[in-house]
């Protein structure tokens, strides 16, 4: 299956299982983009995200498309505190990678987060979210997972200043079952983020998406601008963003220079 394939099988995906929402008001698109902006908020999501990398592979030849499905389901346990379920469901579709000749396509490992998150910010105005992550096997092929299942903690932290939003997610992940001749996972990552919304709605922001891989001591960071623009199709409202990952490091056979990343984000006003 071919990542072009993927994307509109994905779009698919979340089209099916949308309902009809009510027009949004213009007084609550301002709201809505906040809420994008916020990894915790109350606001049933589905992100589609496709990505592009080239330069990759041991002879700098290869290519990786990756389409993230990541939906994300916040769960209202009391007044006083959210549950929000965030999932990774990651398609690949490698050319040339490791070396020239080689590539595989298919479902990789997947990451499941969840945050407990206050319902209210902090009194000087925090809001945050901290929990359990884990990394499960599900990839189809030996060379697109590790074969581990894998836990540790995960924690955000953010400040939503009128039209800024600035803030870090972090986790740790541990290998604690799996394959015993696949390598051991140790591996902490790290997502500064910092946006300002517009007038309009356009969320202007930077991110980084770093990890740092302590069993063979290597930083993997790409730094992402981004530009994204909350709309509404029929009754579906969404936000469509684009971007373009740089990679300030990454591992000898890791991609470098520039990709290309779009992603279309479903909202489910409840």
């Amino acid at each position: 299956m071919k990542a072009c394939h993927w994307v509109l099988w994905g779009l698919l995906l979340c089209a099916s299982g949308a309902q009809a929402q009510d027009a949004t008001p213009e007084e609550r698109a301002a709201e809505l983009a906040k809420k994008l902006a916020n990894p915790v908020a109350n606001l049933i999501s589905v992100p589609v995200q496709y990505n592009f990398y080239d330069n990759y592979g041991l002879e700098d030849e290869g290519s990786l498309s990756l389409l993230n499905i990541q939906p994300v389901i916040p769960l209202h346990l009391n007044d006083n505190w959210n549950l929000i379920t965030r999932t990774i469901i990651p398609l690949l579709d490698q050319n040339d990678i490791p070396t020239r000749g080689q590539g595989e396509s298919g479902l990789g490992d997947m990451v499941a987060s969840q945050f407990f998150s206050p319902t209210n910010p902090t009194a000087s105005g925090w809001i945050w979210g901290a929990g359990p992550v884990e990394l499960l096997p599900t990839a189809t092929d030996d060379m697109l997972g590790g074969k581990k299942w894998g836990l540790g903690p995960t924690a955000v932290v953010l400040k939503q200043d009128g039209p800024w939003n600035y803030g870090c997610l972090a986790n740790h992940i541990w290998s604690v079952a799996g394959d015993d001749d696949r390598s051991d996972v140790s591996a902490t990552f790290v997502q500064p983020f910092l946006s300002y919304i517009t007038k309009t709605h356009t969320t202007l922001g930077m991110v980084s998406e770093s990890t740092y891989d302590w069993v063979n001591d290597q930083w993997t960071v790409p730094v992402i601008p981004q530009v994204a623009q909350l709309l509404k199709v029929g009754p579906q409202v969404m936000q469509l963003a684009v971007g373009a990952p740089y990679w300030a490091e990454s591992p000898e056979a890791g991609p470098e220079g520039w990709g290309a990343r779009v992603q279309l984000t479903f909202l489910f006003i409840q």
